[in-house]
């Protein structure tokens, strides 16, 4: 057992040089979030040991646990499972109880958690670097043991025989009665190879009881890799408990497995607890980093200085990367072009960021780099190293370091007056600085020499010049010429330490050129207020023009008339005095709000003639020119005063405006005497009055027109005499006129309106009748026979055959007698002889085909000629020249033949009886009574 330890305490020392040394170079690389080893191994010297145990808060060990999140670690939290045992936030391990102690080995899961939401989990171990005397246990191993354990080189460690892992003892004890239960061993992780040869299978540990020279035992693993998927991958020898690997393991596709070993007797019971066994796949440098893209875009600024960031490669590489199998660094291999030299820039071999680190980067001379970047794996070792190459495009980009300049410190143009919107002059610039970027494109001002603000200058999208355009008219009698300043700048600020260019101001000169204005009105509108219904021929206004063309030669205006709606108005030519030429109506249809408009116009003699238009508004004050009108001029009301309470009520209208129309004045006139008589007006408002007859009159159904005066408020007042036609008519009780009042009311007499209602029913019922003579018509027609002569119907002449009887000595016979028998026996059983030709013979019958029981009418030849022709051919039929049978009834007779029966009279018979039969039965009766002859 001692032997056992040393082995496994060896191991221990061998696995926490290892994983120190892949700490160091995980260090090195990009930082990846976690413990830097999913298992440490802490060995402890004996010295933390006060008297017999350790004290609180007691470091054990210089040996820190190593973590990063990537984020600085704030807030990270460790959590121990062990309740001894725990973990600072740096990293150091120490004793949270007091009186711990290490008699045997301690391993406890520690777990780091913190504002994120990911969760890291590793194993700690702790151990003793020398471990107590035999004495103490049985399955301790000695402190000389150990030191020999630590002092053993890593070769030999790895060139050892497989170990050898021993089932630890605890329980009861039958002996001393209860015992402390000791913890169990922590078998260290074993370490596999991925990617090994073989051969297979191969031994990794052999698994041991103690208890094996005292039973048999049988040893079992179990696991993700044993009995579970992947299955097969490790096997144990049940009998010797050695433990195998079968293929090659791919730490890409799993890099750890955890198993469980099993030790049962020969029934399968338990005689060991399991133990855990951790296999950890060892990387080889079997895969070389990948870049994610094959080319990455970066951009600069021109100018920049040395250290200038400017982009980010990263490869990936799927080898562990705490290993120097997974640690990447990254060089350049080329750099094209090499102006102005060939290495502008350099790149971080461990975080893949490139940066400049040589001034003179200009867009203008160069405007992009093409980079080759190389990844190698092992630390960038070319000689043991997988490399890969990616291709980084550096785009320099432009910066504001050419100010824009001028083609020319002067520029000239001409400018109409009067007109806007009209470039007259082109100022070209030039900039080195990248096209149709802020850096480029100009911006144009005037600072001098435009203080009304008649010029602005735009510039061309396209090519970049400033045009110089009007936008507020100039005058040639007010300015000849303008002497303009202009600068121009960039959209974009220039960049610092640039200056701006002397070219980037000059002088530009507008000439104006002198054309021949129009004349003007200089008031326009013109107002002016007149009573409407003046005269023609008075005179309203002068409306006259100026020329503003004062420097020129003094020229001659002429007016005439431009629009004048009504014709009221005409202008004189020379002085341009308007007189009327109508009387002025303020109620015209061309007077709006009172004010009636017309236009004029005023030309030069100028060349080209120019001529310019006034408007005159002549506001119309209102007389009272305008009678009132009644309003309605038709209404009803009830030919009862009871049954007319409200009467009608009347208004009117008068085209005039106030004072000249309401209040109106409603009169009944004096004559004819009967309106005022029957009739009556009564004032509601100043507007408003209701007609109605008078209490207690009764007026005839009837349309009755009643004239009414109607004075309106001017000074003098108008006065007008209207008619309303008021129908007078029956009401029901609610007050409204009766159907029969309202066609009385029209004029109708009650004779009249009977007459109408007559006629009405008379075409109503003419309708009815006819409507009626149209349905039997159409009866009639639908079962009316044809109307032809029956012995002219071709349908007559089929001739019918089953026509049987006579007189009426033939209706009294037995029918059963013609019936058909119920059997041919007496048939078949007749003597052969002479059969008579009305018994059809008894022979098969042949098929015929099928004719149609009703022939259609236009093939009756056709029918005819198919029954001939089928007759022919029946070989059942009798010869012509013998009886034919025309009603066939069936075959056999109960009653027999008569042919057949012999006369047995023997004496004489008269027959002269048969001579009173008629014509029919003259030969029988020459044949019979033939006794005259002899």
């Amino acid at each position: 057992m001692r032997t056992d330890f040393a082995l496994v305490l060896t191991a221990a020392l061998l696995l926490d040089t290892f994983w120190r040394n892949n700490g160091e170079h995980a260090s090195k690389g990009p930082c990846q979030a976690g413990f830097s080893q999913s298992f440490y191994s802490v060995l402890i010297s004996r010295d933390v040991l006060q008297g017999h145990g350790i004290l609180k808060d007691t470091t054990v060990s210089s040996q820190k646990v190593k973590f990063d999140d990537c984020m600085g670690n704030e807030a990270v939290v460790f959590q121990s499972s062990d309740p001894i045992f725990s973990v600072r936030t740096d990293g150091s391990i120490f004793a949270r109880g007091e009186g711990a102690s290490l008699d045997e080995p301690v391993q406890f899961k520690l777990t780091a958690s913190g504002p994120h939401t990911h969760v890291w989990v590793t194993v700690v171990q702790l151990a003793l670097i020398d471990p107590p005397s035999p004495q103490q246990n049985e399955n301790e191993v000695t402190k000389e043991e150990g030191k020999v354990a630590e002092r053993k080189e890593r070769k030999e460690a790895f060139q050892a025989p497989p170990p050898v892992i021993m089932f630890s003892r605890s329980g009861l004890n039958s002996s001393k009665g209860l015992r402390r239960q000791k913890r169990d061993w922590v078998i260290p992780p074993i370490n596999v190879a991925e990617n090994s040869r073989g051969p297979f299978p191969q031994m990794l540990v052999s698994i041991r009881s103690d208890q094996d020279q005292d039973i048999s035992i049988r040893y079992s693993i179990t696991g993700v890799g044993a009995d579970q998927p992947p299955n097969e991958v490790f096997n144990i020898d049940p009998v010797l408990g050695k433990m195998f690997v079968t293929k090659p393991l791919d730490r890409e596709h799993r890099s750890s497995y955890h198993l469980r070993a099993h030790a049962v007797d020969m029934n399968g019971n338990q005689v060991e607890n399991p133990i855990d066994l951790y296999i950890f796949v060892i990387d080889m440098n079997d895969n070389r980093p990948e870049f994610k893209n094959q080319v990455y875009n970066g951009s600069v600024d021109e100018g920049s200085k040395p250290g200038t960031y400017v982009m980010h490669l990263s490869a990936f590489d799927a080898d562990d990367n705490t290993t120097a199998n997974g640690m990447v660094r990254y060089r350049i291999l080329s750099q094209t072009p090499h102006s102005p030299i060939p290495n502008m820039f350099t790149i971080n071999s461990e975080t893949g960021d490139i940066v400049t680190v040589a001034p003179g980067l200009d867009r203008e001379k160069v405007s992009q780099y093409t980079i080759i970047v190389q990844a190698t794996d092992m630390e960038g070792n070319l000689n043991f190293g997988l490399s890969n190459t990616a291709t980084a495009i550096i785009t320099v980009t432009d910066i504001n370091d050419n100010p824009p300049m001028l083609t020319s410190r002067t520029f000239s143009g001409e400018v109409p007056e009067n007109r806007v919107d009209i470039v007259v002059a082109n100022l070209t610039v030039i900039d080195a600085d990248q096209p149709h970027s802020p850096n480029w494109n100009a911006i144009y001002r005037i600072i001098s020499g435009d203080p009304s603000g008649h010029f602005t200058i735009r510039t061309d999208p396209v090519s970049n010049d400033g045009m110089v355009t009007v936008v507020k008219p100039v005058d040639f009698e007010m300015n000849r010429a303008f002497m303009l300043t202009v600068v121009v700048s960039n959209q974009a600020h220039l960049a610092s330490g640039i200056q701006s260019s002397l070219q980037s101001t000059a002088g530009v000169t507008i000439s104006v050129q002198d054309v021949n204005e129009p004349p003007y009105f200089p008031t326009n509108p013109k107002h002016i207020r007149f009573e409407e219904g003046v005269p023609a021929g008075t005179s309203l206004t002068t409306f006259s023009a100026s020329d503003p063309d004062r420097l020129q030669m003094q020229q001659t205006i002429r007016y005439s008339k431009l629009n004048d709606p009504a014709d009221w108005l005409s202008i004189n030519r020379t002085n341009g005095q308007i007189v009327t030429t109508a009387m002025l109506d303020r109620e015209s249809v061309y007077v709006k709000n009172n004010i009636y408009e017309a236009t004029f116009l005023a030309t030069d003699n100028g060349s080209p003639a120019a001529s310019g238009t006034g408007t005159l508004q002549i506001y119309l004050i209102d007389i009272n020119d305008n009678p009132p009108a009644l309003i309605p001029k038709e209404s009803q009301i009830c030919e009862r005063m009871n049954r007319n309470v409200n009467g009608v009520n009347i208004t009117a209208a008068d085209a005039d405006t106030d004072p000249n129309a309401g209040p109106f004045v409603f009169e009944l006139p004096n004559f004819p005497t009967s309106i005022r008589r029957n009739w009556t007006i009564s004032r509601i408002s100043g507007d408003y009055a209701r007609l109605g007859l008078r209490y207690q009159v009764y007026l005839e159904p009837g349309v009755y027109e009643v004239p009414v005066i109607v004075s309106d408020s001017g000074n003098p007042p108008l006065s007008n005499r209207s008619v309303i036609k008021v129908k007078v008519c029956p009401c029901d009780e609610n007050g409204d006129c009766t159907t029969l009042g309202a066609v009385a009311a029209a004029g109708l007499g009650t004779g009249a309106i009977i007459s109408i209602l007559i006629c009405i029913i008379i075409l109503l019922s003419m309708v009815l009748l006819f409507v009626v003579w149209i349905k039997r018509r159409e009866k009639e027609r639908q079962t009316k026979q044809l109307l032809i002569d029956p012995e002219d119907d071709v349908r007559d002449n089929i001739l019918k055959y089953d026509e049987e009887g006579g007189g009426e000595e033939d209706q009294d016979y037995d029918l059963s007698q013609l019936q058909q028998p119920d059997s041919l026996e007496h048939i078949i059983s007749k003597p052969p002889g002479v059969r008579r030709v009305d018994e059809r013979p008894i022979i098969p019958e042949s098929q015929y085909p099928i004719r149609p029981v009703v022939p259609h009418p236009g093939d009756i030849g056709d029918f005819i000629h198919e029954g001939l022709r089928a007759a022919d051919n029946d070989p059942t039929a009798p010869p012509y020249d013998s009886l034919l049978v025309f009603d066939y009834e069936g075959s056999g007779s109960t009653a027999g033949s008569v042919s057949s029966l012999n006369s047995s009279s023997t004496g004489d018979q008269d027959y002269d009886y048969l001579n009173d039969w008629g014509p029919r039965f003259k030969k029988l009766a020459d044949m019979y009574g033939g006794g005259d002859d002899d």
